[in-house]
């Protein structure tokens, strides 16, 4: 039994220094030069935007099924829960304690997506979570557990963009609303500028081939097609603006606060969803050739490859970010007052209470009723999903949200030691998978 243990342990220890050192990697090519941090943030937004939303069609998608499906419902209800706990966890320790504000979002939003992701592709090398599912279905578990994690990902992704940022501050919803407006707007007549000197270009000179005025955004469709695609836009958008401006006080809040759970993560969850629940689709996309998967070779092929991406990019753009807090921590400038007491209390949280909340209680259930199937994977992803590091997107928000230079780097220099401090996270694998092997008895 203690060799068992220990060799668990061993494992999740490496899968966390792997983790580390990928992390580490990114570091390094920011010191060396070779990315910069604003292209980290684009890198950042390519894999939120696009390549997140084809990791969850491909996974999401393949492994849904009407008979199925049943399984993904703890992982949803398990995901709300945690969160919602994990919220009032962090408001209570900021009336408590007296911490900054975006302690909230530090305690409420873990890394359920790119850390995950990675730390179940270390632990399939050392082969820890075969004891579950057996070695000969190991592969096959953690496909299973990827899509675990990333279904619970949908989730924490809905709520953090939605009500994250105004916590960062201590602003109120409208306060956000209206800086969000802004930009909007902004963006909006900026988009209607081009599209009128897209217009007026094209009626003055329909065949100018010049080329002073190309740049990365140029359309690379023919002039004609992104004129007309600019006018159908510019059409519709403002024949929506004033279908939404005119409707009642009531619907505008229903439809705004609907807008606001939308993003490109749970687009991509609910096409997944879509195509993993309609048989014909499934097919389409996931059989072999001869039993009617056209799709597959070449359609579902691309979007995994896309997809697959997403893991080692966002951690290694995670190392970016945190090479920017460490220079700036080391010229002192604007480095932000990170004291002691926080780093404990959202430590604690994260690493020591959740472990102590999610195991004993994801254990009972699996052991002692009906509410879970038969799958100790899914026990053991459940007991992980809400343990980790605070998510890098905490960081994200403190942009969005017009967060002061000194509360940005104040979180930065959080996330530093937060991720230095993350193979203590081992010790909550190891638990983990013997709550999972008890249960399984």
């Amino acid at each position: 039994m203690a060799s068992e243990f220990l060799v668990s342990f061993l494992g999740a220890v490496q899968a966390s220094l792997s983790v580390l050192l990928t992390i580490g990697f990114g570091v390094a090519a920011a010191q060396f030069g070779l990315v910069t941090t604003k292209a980290a943030e684009e890198v950042s937004r390519l894999c939120v935007r696009v390549l997140l939303p084809c990791l969850l069609i491909v996974k999401l998608g393949s492994e849904l099924h009407l008979d199925t499906a049943v399984r993904y419902v703890p992982i949803v209800v398990w995901a709300l829960v945690s969160t919602i706990t994990s919220i009032f966890i962090g408001k209570a320790a900021v009336a408590l304690f007296r911490l900054p504000t975006w302690v909230i979002p530090a305690i409420a939003f873990n890394n359920t997506e790119s850390l995950p992701l990675l730390l179940l592709q270390s632990l399939e090398t050392t082969g820890v979570l075969a004891t579950l599912v057996g070695s000969g279905e190991a592969s096959e578990g953690i496909e299973r557990a990827r899509t675990y994690f990333l279904a619970c990902s949908v989730v924490n992704n809905t709520i953090t963009f939605s009500q994250g940022g105004k916590w960062i501050t201590g602003k109120q919803q409208s306060s956000d609303e209206e800086s969000s407006e802004d930009p909007e707007s902004q963006q909006t007549s900026e988009d209607g500028q081009r599209g009128d000197a897209s217009e007026e270009t094209e009626s003055v000179d329909d065949n100018d081939d010049s080329l002073s005025d190309l740049d990365e955004r140029t359309s690379l469709l023919p002039r004609k097609v992104v004129y007309w695609e600019r006018r159908l836009k510019n059409g519709v958008g403002s024949k929506l603006r004033d279908y939404f401006y005119s409707s009642p006080r009531l619907v505008q809040k229903i439809l705004t606060t609907i807008g606001t759970f939308i993003n490109p993560p749970f687009i991509g969850a609910a096409i997944g969803l879509i195509i993993g629940l309609s048989p014909p689709l499934h097919r389409l996309f996931f059989n072999d050739m001869d039993q009617g998967g056209y799709f597959n070779a070449w359609l579902t092929s691309s979007i995994k490859d896309v997809g697959d991406l997403f893991v080692s990019l966002q951690v290694i753009v995670v190392g970016v970010k945190l090479s920017l807090s460490l220079r700036l921590m080391k010229e002192g400038e604007e480095a932000g007052n990170l004291p002691l007491g926080t780093v404990l209390c959202v430590t604690f949280v994260r690493f020591i209470l959740w472990p102590a909340i999610s195991i004993p209680l994801i254990w009972a259930l699996a052991a002692y009723t009906n509410l879970l199937t038969d799958d100790p994977m899914l026990w053991w992803a459940l007991m992980m999903m809400p343990i980790g590091p605070t998510a890098m997107k905490v960081l994200a928000l403190a942009d969005v949200s017009g967060a002061s230079q000194d509360i940005r780097m104040t979180i930065t220099k959080f996330l530093t030691v937060s991720y230095i401090i993350t193979p203590i996270v081992s010790f909550a694998v190891v638990g983990a998978l013997e709550g999972a092997k008890a249960a399984k008895q």
